[in-house]
């Protein structure tokens, strides 16, 4: 089974809206035929138009950077689901580390907003990874396999089908430590052979995995060329439009 080759762009919290549309705006003028999938994951503010102007560009996709786990009510500051896909939102992502660590956010939690998010259609690109201390003592796999075990598990075969995930090493990210290609790959083998395990060897086939470990143009071939990494989730050279397209452009040709 031929996996979705993904690069999701996540601005976090950057850009202005004068800013975000240059930048987009970049990027759309920048891209040719896209062979592959691409996602831009800006804040909320940029979110229409964004849908906007990537509507007659074929494989181009928008996504927001979180939703909340209820549908709606008296939640100040949150966003639903349903008012992502309104304004054109085809992805969501969920469980990013910098959610888990700042914002406290627990495999509970991520479960509920897994199913929302699905209930809604919005495919959840699910993030998972160690930190710095984890991966020192080798508890690396123990970690994944807790992160995925709760917040993804419980759905069924149907439901994991529209699931992308993704593997952020957080010791690799501003610590001044590489993750290699081959740690890339070690990690996101271990966890097709889990999603294996839990449902079946088609549905782990199916699944892509993306690579979250600063992925810049200097590495993005070396890191794509890897049997298991399916893209990449795109940080700093997301912003930055001559970068994302270089990176974009660097799957090994079939």
């Amino acid at each position: 089974m031929k996996r979705k080759q993904i690069v999701a762009g996540n601005w976090k919290m950057n850009m202005n809206f004068d800013e975000g549309r240059d930048l987009a705006i970049s990027i759309v003028r920048k891209l040719g035929p896209l062979k592959n999938e691409v996602i831009l994951c800006p804040p909320f503010i940029h979110l229409n138009y964004l849908s906007v102007i990537s509507k007659d560009i074929a494989n181009l996709h928008i996504g927001a950077q979180n939703c909340h786990q209820k549908d709606k009510g008296a939640y100040t500051g949150e966003i639903a689901a349903s008012m992502l896909k309104s304004v054109g939102c085809s992805y969501v992502i969920l469980g990013h580390s910098e959610r888990r660590q700042y914002f406290g956010e627990d495999g509970a939690l991520l479960a509920a907003k897994v199913d929302t998010a699905l209930a809604n259609n919005l495919k959840p690109i699910f993030c998972v990874g160690e930190k710095l201390d984890a991966r020192e003592a080798g508890k690396q796999e123990k970690v994944v396999e807790k992160q995925l075990k709760s917040g993804l598990f419980h759905l069924g075969e149907t439901q994991f089908s529209n699931v992308v995930l993704a593997y952020e090493p957080v010791w690799a990210i501003g610590t001044g430590k590489t993750a290699s290609p081959e740690q890339a790959q070690d990690m996101h083998q271990f966890i097709r052979k889990l999603v294996a395990q839990k449902y079946s060897v088609n549905i782990a086939e199916g699944t892509s995995i993306l690579y979250g470990g600063s992925v810049k143009p200097a590495n993005a071939k070396a890191i794509f060329s890897q049997a298991d990494v399916d893209g990449g989730l795109i940080g700093g050279a997301a912003l930055k439009a001559a970068d994302f397209v270089s990176i974009i452009n660097s799957f090994p040709q079939a």
